[in-house]
């Protein structure tokens, strides 16, 4: 049985998941969380019954730190790790994904994300599109999914999907917010995406931000809705002349409407934010139609 673990993120419930998957040997993981909620992954394995030398393999999404941060950890215990070809070379030497994060979060970066080091090259495989898995009698299989990210698998067991990004960030059964982060978003990518999620024959969705569902079609009509909005809202700001920074506060003010006209009070729209920041989803948006559509500005 498949359980959701939260790794109470800066203290934050429910905005960052893992996911243990018990099997007749140890148990697996999908996503570590970031390496500054190890402890707390940890603990949660502890009040399951389950040692950490009890985590036999590990299946990432991808490689932005939130979801893979604690990888490291997971492997230096004995776990095999599992990642997109494009994601393998940066967790192995993690030196430029460091330096792409410094620039974001500055000063926050060890208290956001905690440490981070290369993984044991004996612990890390990379895995191609539909390739299987297979992990104390259960199989795992990942399905190429860029769009959020150009490494991004979803994972599939049984007739459970773990999602990553790319069904979106839903919680506190609000409805499923693209995060739009640079420097990969391609709205083309994530369309298709969501149509092989659509095509996959599993009825269960596990968001990493956060936990199962199962309203499969309802959901992913509601975020490809939106992901459209998101984009034209945009594309729109942008013929107007305004700069990603004029844009943020607007699109602040935008997405709060939108979550408090689904129903969700002020502390939910505060967890949506600090889950998926709004201020980032302008800046990938805005890269996205500056390098992938000049000619639509």
């Amino acid at each position: 049985m498949i359980q959701v673990l939260d790794t109470r993120w800066l203290g934050k419930e429910g905005v960052i998941a893992v996911f243990a998957v018990p099997h007749r040997e140890g148990v697996a993981l999908v996503e570590s969380g970031p390496e500054s909620a190890f402890p707390q992954v940890v603990r949660a394995l502890s009040e399951l019954g389950y040692e950490l030398s009890d985590v036999t393999h590990l299946f990432l999404t991808h490689i932005h730190l939130d979801h893979a941060g604690a990888a490291w950890r997971f492997a230096e215990a004995g776990a095999r790790v599992y990642v997109h070809p494009r994601g393998a070379p940066h967790l192995a030497n993690p030196e430029k994904l460091i330096k792409s994060a410094e620039r974001i979060y500055g000063d926050r970066m060890k208290e956001l994300w905690g440490e981070l080091r290369p993984l044991p090259q004996d612990r890390l495989f990379a895995v191609e599109d539909g390739e299987r898995v297979e992990a104390g009698g259960l199989v795992f299989t990942p399905y190429a999914t860029p769009g959020h990210a150009v490494h991004h698998h979803v994972w599939t067991v049984g007739e459970s999907v773990f999602t990553g990004d790319v069904a979106g960030v839903r919680l506190l059964g609000g409805p499923a917010l693209p995060p739009c982060p640079p420097p990969d978003i391609q709205l083309e990518d994530w369309r298709a995406s969501i149509a092989r999620l659509r095509a996959l024959p599993a009825d269960t969705l596990y968001l990493t931000h956060f936990g199962g569902y199962r309203d499969k079609e309802a959901m992913l009509e509601g975020l490809e809705a939106r992901l459209s909005d998101w984009g034209d809202w945009v594309l729109r700001r942008l013929k107007e002349g305004k700069t990603p920074e004029e844009m943020v506060p607007l699109f602040e003010e935008k997405v709060k409407e939108e979550l408090l006209a689904a129903g969700l009070d002020e502390a939910a729209v505060a967890r949506y934010e600090a889950a998926n920041p709004s201020a980032y989803s302008v800046y990938g948006l805005v890269r996205y139609w500056q390098k992938h559509h000049p000619e639509a500005l």
